[in-house]
This record gives structure tokens, C-alpha cells and sequence, in this order.
């Protein structure tokens, strides 16, 4: 399994097949190149661009899309190649073995409507990865091998997610949900991140590949 992170939320995994989550509009839309199915935690634009997913499908009408009920309720137009998710489905996707936890969007602020969110647990027969999209959800019953911690969001502060990468104990955790920081304001981040998570832990620029 080889994992790219792309700008802010977005992943590609490559191995079994091609697997991205989270194309939204602050990723490049490279990480959609050859994908054989993606993964969307919720409905923020950040997280979903309905615009490069319908070019992709032009070009890769074999392409599957799997997300929440909500989330596809507002996207007609992939129907046809949408499957619904909630927590607690398995699933095969692009060759990997998906789990889904979750359920709500972290809090914005009491005033605005929370939404559905899922992470979701990928693995291959070796190792796996855990995408929380905007949420803290800690996968029950299960060790997570690659964490990808959120860095910066108007629903979250920095204890949240030290706390986060704590409780899910991971053998490596990365940066995620990191676009809205300015590079000064990371390198902050990262620091106590680094020194208080208690594993493993780096902020990779976009584009990078871990193995």
C-alpha cells in the first residue's frame, strides 16, 4: 500500500487498485488520475468537488463512489455509480477492505446544524490507514497502523487532536486537514504534536508518497 497525501484531506491509496477519499476543491485533481473507486467522509466542498468527480467520470465511467446516504441525496448525478455507506458496513473498494465509523460531523459551533461524517478503516492484506474525515471517532476495536490526524479546522483545537492521536495509539500518525494553516502556524502545530501525541508523527508536504 502505498499512500499520497494531496492538499489538505485528500488521499490516494495505490497497491490493490486506486483508491482516493476526500477530492475536494483544495486538492489537486491528479489524485483522481486512473482511480478505480473514491471514499467521501461528508458533504463540504473541502471534501467533495462534484466537478472533478464528473470529469473523471467522463473519462473512467467504471469509477465507483461510495459515501453516506446524505451526501449522495445531494448528488444525483452520480447514482448510478454511488453506493450508500453508514457505520459499522464492510465493503470491498478498488481491491481494499473498508470498514466505516463515525457518524456525525465534529461541532462547528451549537448554532449550526451538525451533518453526517464517517471515517473510514482501509487495509490491504499487510497494514491499514484510518481517515477520521472531520471528526474525532476513535475505531473501536481495532489497531490502526497509519493515522491521519486532523491539524486545523474552524471545529476543532489542537488539544482535540493530540488527544485523538492518544487514544488511538496508531504506529505512525500524519498530518491531515492542514490547508487552512499558514506555514509558521504549522510548524506550531506540529511541535506539539510531535512532542505530546505519544507515537510517531510528521507533517508531509502535498504530493508526498509514504510507503
Amino acid at each position: 500500500m502505498q499512500i499520497t497525501k494531496f492538499t489538505h484531506s485528500c488521499l490516494r491509496i495505490e497497491g490493490a487498485g486506486v483508491l482516493v477519499v476526500d477530492p475536494g476543491a483544495f486538492s489537486e485533481r491528479a489524485a483522481l488520475d486512473g482511480a478505480d473507486a473514491v471514499l467521501i467522509t461528508h458533504e463540504h466542498f473541502d471534501h467533495l468537488d462534484p466537478e472533478a468527480l464528473a470529469e473523471t467520470l467522463a473519462r473512467r465511467p467504471e469509477l465507483r463512489l461510495f459515501a453516506h446516504a446524505d451526501v449522495l441525496a445531494q448528488h444525483p448525478q452520480f447514482a448510478e455509480v454511488s453506493t450508500p455507506v453508514e457505520p459499522g458496513a464492510e465493503f470491498e473498494a478498488a481491491g481494499y477492505r473498508v470498514r466505516v465509523h463515525g457518524g456525525q460531523h465534529a461541532v462547528i459551533h451549537p448554532d449550526i446544524p451538525r451533518i453526517t461524517n464517517v471515517g473510514y478503516l482501509i487495509a490491504d492484506e499487510s497494514t491499514n490507514l484510518y481517515h477520521p474525515g472531520d471528526s474525532f471517532t476513535v475505531p473501536e476495536d481495532t489497531t490502526v497502523d497509519t493515522l491521519f490526524a486532523p491539524l486545523n479546522a474552524p471545529w476543532m483545537k489542537l488539544s482535540e487532536s493530540i488527544d485523538f492521536v492518544r487514544a488511538v495509539r496508531p504506529g505512525r500518525a500524519y498530518a491531515l486537514h492542514d490547508h487552512l494553516l499558514t506555514e509558521t502556524g504549522a510548524k506550531v502545530s506540529d511541535g506539539h504534536l510531535e512532542r505530546l501525541s505519544g507515537t510517531k508523527y510528521a507533517h508531509v508536504a502535498p504530493g508526498t508518497t509514504i510507503a
